[in-house]
C-alpha cells in the first residue's frame, strides 16, 4: 500500500503508517530504523538494496532526501512531501520517502525524531556524500551504528583516511564489509600449524579503500611489514604472505573464484565473488555493538592510510611488477577482481 502525502508533517506521517499497517493487516514486527541519507539521484539504489535487507530485518526504513533549491525562493522555503509504502514486496517492514524541501533540507534530524520506532535500534547509512565526522552529525548522535562507504566517494583513499582520523565506536564503512569474505580465509588458513610469517604484501586498485583497509589489518594482527602493489583490479586482487618455505596466497584473478595456496598443501579454490550493496548492508545490520577489528585496523590507519598507496610499486597487466621487488620471492599475484 502506497500512500502520497504533500506539504505534510511527521504527525501526519505517522497517522498514515497506522492507516497502512491496519489495511494490510501487517504485525509490528520491525526490529530496528534505518535511516538513509541521500539525493534524488542515489535514492533508488540504495532503497533497493536496503528493502531486499529488510527481508532479513525487518525494519522502518526512513529514507531522507534533500532538496533545498536553487532559486533564492527555493532555498527560503520550507516543504516535506512523503510516500509511505506499507506491505507489499517489503514484506512486514515500512519505507518512508521524507524529501526535505528548502530550508527543511537543513533540518533533517526534526523530522526524522518522531518517526523512529520506539525502544528499537537505530542505523544511519549515507549510501555517499557521508559527513565529515558522522558520530558528530545530528542524524548520526540518533543511531547506535553509522555505515558510510569510502568506496562511493570522489577521492575514497582521502575519504577513508579522514574518518580514520574521527573514528568513533559504532561507526563502519562498506570498504571494511567487503573484506569479511577475505579475513574469513586468510584466518581460517592461518589457524592451521604454518611457518612463521616475516612479510606480508597487498595487491589491489590504486584507488581501492578495502584494500587500504587490507594493508593496516594484516600489519595489526601479523606484527609484520605490509607492502601495497598496485594492479589494474577492479578492487583487492591478491594476498601474499611471505614464509621461509614458500607464500601463502589467496589470489582472485576473475571477481569470483580465488586459490588458496599454502606451502606444503595442495591449492584450493575458494569462493569470493564480490557482493552486492543489499548483501553488504544485510551484513552489517547482524550486528549493532562497535566492530573492534574495525577500530583497531581505522586506528592503526590514522596518518598511515595512503602513504602505503603512495609508495606502492605499480603492477602491469597480467598481475608482473614493472620492477623487481625485494624479499625472497618474486611477482605479484595480482589480478583483475
Amino acid at each position: 500500500m502506497n500512500i502520497d502525502l504533500t506539504d505534510t508533517t511527521s504527525a501526519r506521517i505517522n497517522a498514515a503508517l497506522v492507516q497502512g499497517r491496519r489495511a494490510v493487516g501487517a504485525a509490528v514486527g520491525m526490529v530496528l530504523t534505518l535511516v538513509i541519507v541521500t539525493d534524488e539521484g542515489n535514492h533508488y539504489d540504495a532503497l533497493k538494496a536496503a528493502s531486499e535487507a529488510s527481508k532479513e530485518h525487518p525494519s522502518r526504513i526512513l529514507v531522507v532526501i534533500r532538496r533545498p533549491g536553487r532559486s533564492p525562493r527555493q532555498r527560503a522555503s520550507a516543504r516535506l512531501d512523503a510516500e509511505v509504502r506499507v506491505g507489499g514486496d517489503i514484506g512486514n517492514g515500512e519505507t518512508v520517502l521524507l524529501r526535505l524541501h528548502g530550508e527543511l533540507a537543513e533540518h533533517a534530524y526534526s523530522v526524522v525524531l518522531p518517526l523512529l520506532l520506539p525502544d528499537a535500534p537505530v542505523v544511519v547509512w549515507w549510501p555517499a556524500d557521508a559527513p565529515a565526522h558522522p558520530a558528530r552529525d545530528l542524524l548520526g548522535t540518533l543511531a547506535q551504528r553509522r555505515i558510510t562507504d569510502a568506496a562511493a566517494e570522489e577521492d575514497p583513499i582521502s575519504a577513508l583516511g579522514s574518518r580514520a582520523e574521527v573514528y568513533e565506536p559504532g561507526d563502519t564503512d562498506l570498504a571494511w564489509t567487503r573484506l569479511t569474505p577475505w579475513r574469513s580465509v586468510l584466518a581460517s588458513a592461518l589457524d592451521q600449524k604454518h611457518p612463521e610469517i616475516t612479510s606480508a604484501e597487498v595487491a589491489g586498485e590504486e584507488c581501492n579503500p578495502s584494500t587500504e583497509l587490507m594493508v593496516q589489518w594484516l600489519a595489526e594482527r601479523l606484527s609484520v611489514p605490509v607492502s601495497r602493489v598496485r594492479t589494474e583490479g577492479p578492487g583487492l586482487s591478491a594476498v601474499r604472505l611471505g614464509t621461509a618455505e614458500g607464500a601463502i596466497c589467496l589470489d582472485r584473478p576473475d571477481g569470483a573464484l580465488a586459490t588458496l595456496a599454502v606451502p606444503g598443501q595442495p591449492d584450493r579454490h575458494v569462493a569470493l565473488n564480490r557482493r552486492s550493496t543489499a548483501e553488504l548492508i544485510a551484513e552489517e545490520l547482524r550486528r549493532l555493538d562497535p566492530d573492534e577489528a574495525y577500530a583497531v585496523a581505522m586506528r592503526r590507519g590514522r596518518g598511515r592510510i595512503g602513504a602505503e598507496a603512495a609508495r606502492a610499486e605499480p603492477v602491469a597487466a597480467g598481475g608482473r611488477r614493472s620492477r623487481p621487488a625485494p624479499g625472497p620471492e618474486e611477482g605479484a599475484p595480482g589480478a583483475p577482481s
